[in-house]
């Protein structure tokens, strides 16, 4: 069902090309151009996956307005809503979709739903030591590394010889670091890999998606996840696969196609009145983002990019004036 999903997400909307490595923005997408008017301070509180996006978004955004004094806080993006509905941030990163009681607790102070903007395609990756062997992994397998209720219904894990790795490698215990509860990537690990199970008591919780793969690259029996934009040369993202051992690499053509199954959006939201403007540092800080500068600076992150058709979408959302 999710790869279906990402597949009807995903092909309908990116016309951008990424073969052979290389990684290009849809041609289509319009050039930022500097507006007048935009100064002031703009606070980011969210999503540590997007943390360095948001950072290098920053910096590019700083190459129109030197001026502008940009703030990025990234502990997860269950922190978000919260930051928005109190007015401490005017863009929310998060790594999933707002759940419906944070949507819920914003229009009940606000009167209506927060507008979700989205801004860079991710392929969540499984991690393992660039010295392990393993070919890769179906879900199942990935359900029963990180989680004890196993509802996918594979058997336990508890050693790389579980996942058919042999020789020396074999008896080696597995190591399993993870996010913590903060994090959207720990919360969508949860619902799409784990079909809401519960993690294993002995998976390590990480603070960051940098100090997962981190710690992945130092202990060579160990395994985590996090999104692609972390991958370092110490680690290697496996190939996955629904079930079976066709397996699919995590790149941009096949996170594009929706053939890699753990592809997905990763979104700003922001507060936005019916009927009102947002104002101009936040509406030029997500137009910069949607556009073919801010897409390049996706690439650089090491995500994959969006398509016009999503841009031009949702740049209506925040520029159209809405009655309802």
């Amino acid at each position: 069902m999710f790869k279906k999903l990402t597949a009807i997400l995903l092909v309908l909307t990116w016309a951008g090309t990424a073969f052979g490595g290389t990684i290009e923005v849809d041609p289509k997408l319009l050039s930022y151009s500097k507006q007048g008017g935009v100064s002031g301070n703009i606070s980011s509180v969210g999503s540590d996956t997007l943390n360095n996006l948001m950072t290098l978004w920053s910096e590019k955004f700083k190459q129109f307005y030197p001026n502008v004094n940009i703030q990025v806080e990234g502990k997860g993006s269950s922190t978000a809503p919260p930051a928005l509905i109190s007015a401490t941030a005017q863009l929310g990163p998060m790594s999933r979709a707002m759940k419906q009681k944070e949507i819920d607790a914003f229009e009940s102070k606000f009167g209506y739903k927060p507008i979700p903007i989205r801004v860079a395609v991710d392929a969540l990756a499984v991690f393992v030591n660039k010295d392990n062997p393993i070919k890769g992994l179906n879900l199942e397998q990935v359900d029963a590394l990180f989680s004890k209720s196993r509802r996918r219904g594979h058997k336990e894990v508890t050693t790389w010889g579980d996942l058919g790795v042999t020789g020396n490698w074999a008896d080696r215990p597995i190591s399993a670091y993870g996010r913590n509860s903060a994090s959207g990537t720990y919360g969508f690990f949860k619902k799409l890999i784990m079909k809401k199970g519960d993690y294993k008591d002995q998976v390590k919780e990480q603070p960051g998606s940098a100090s997962v793969v981190q710690s992945v690259s130092v202990d060579p029996f160990s395994a985590g996840y996090s999104g692609i934009g972390y991958k370092t040369s110490s680690v290697r993202a496996l190939p996955l696969a629904e079930s079976g051992t066709s397996f699919v690499a995590p790149t941009a053509e096949n996170s594009l196609t929706g053939d890699y199954p753990l592809a997905r959006f990763l979104y700003i939201y922001v507060n936005k009145a019916p009927g009102k403007s947002l104002d101009p540092l936040t509406q030029e800080f997500v137009r910069m983002i949607l556009s073919k500068e801010g897409q390049k600076v996706v690439v650089k992150g090491g995500y994959f990019p969006i398509a016009n058709t999503v841009t031009h979408e949702d740049l209506q959302k925040i520029s159209a004036v809405m009655t309802n």
